[in-house]
């Protein structure tokens, strides 16, 4: 695997990029600087892997924008110890960024086929998610909660109720509401009974899939 000079100067021209684009965390800033995406890739794109576009990754699936990336890791608002439950690990690229940024990641795949090659790649990245699996996010991860930040990285028709019942209180739930297009949401949990939910903006993923064990 190699990460030479070359895509570290990428990866600083991406940064700026971000930076003007209004991601202002410098904690998100640094770990995008850090993570490696070309790796995430085909080789074949390799030479486009730092503009801020989405790349097919197979099983009809995409690494997304890394504004996207940057975006919904800003609103999580990630502090060292998080714990945090991702859906959707796709490439592994977003659960790297996490990991960069000191949260301990639970993160669950629905396509077996990604969910085997990534695994395997986070593994020889030195990647190490506190749990990584093949199954349903629908249900969440309800063994492991409850957790202080849940990111859904993919677009959900509703906001499945086994993530709020496994988001801590005081908690934030970032997750994609729509079906051809979705307004980016967050949840915040105020109490055991009670919700806060704000919107910010349309997005483009693709669908949250669920009926996997």
């Amino acid at each position: 695997m190699v990460d030479n000079f070359k895509h570290k100067g990428k990866r600083n021209q991406l940064v700026e990029l971000l930076r003007d684009k209004g991601i202002v965390d410098d904690r998100v800033l640094a770990a995008i600087g850090k993570v490696p995406r070309h790796l995430f890739l085909d080789s074949s794109f390799e030479d486009h892997a730092y503009q801020n576009k989405a790349f097919p990754i197979g099983a009809e699936q995409t690494i997304s924008h890394p504004y996207t990336v940057a975006y919904q890791s800003q609103l999580l608002d990630i502090q060292p110890g998080d714990k945090v439950l991702e859906i959707g690990t796709g490439s592994g690229y977003q659960t790297a960024v996490l990991l960069e940024m000191g949260a301990k990641v639970f993160t669950i795949e629905r396509q077996k086929e990604l969910f085997d090659v990534t695994k395997v790649l986070l593994s020889k990245m030195r990647y190490n998610p506190s749990y990584i699996g093949f199954g349903d996010g629908y249900k969440g991860l309800s063994m492991y909660g409850p957790f202080d930040k849940i990111i859904v990285t993919a677009g959900a028709p509703f906001i499945p109720n086994p993530l709020l019942k496994q988001l801590k209180v005081h908690g934030t739930l970032i997750i994609p509401i729509g079906v051809k297009e979705q307004e980016m949401t967050t949840i915040f949990r105020v109490s055991e009974t009670e919700f806060e939910k704000l919107e910010f903006g349309s997005f483009k993923f693709v669908p949250m899939l669920e009926d996997k064990n």
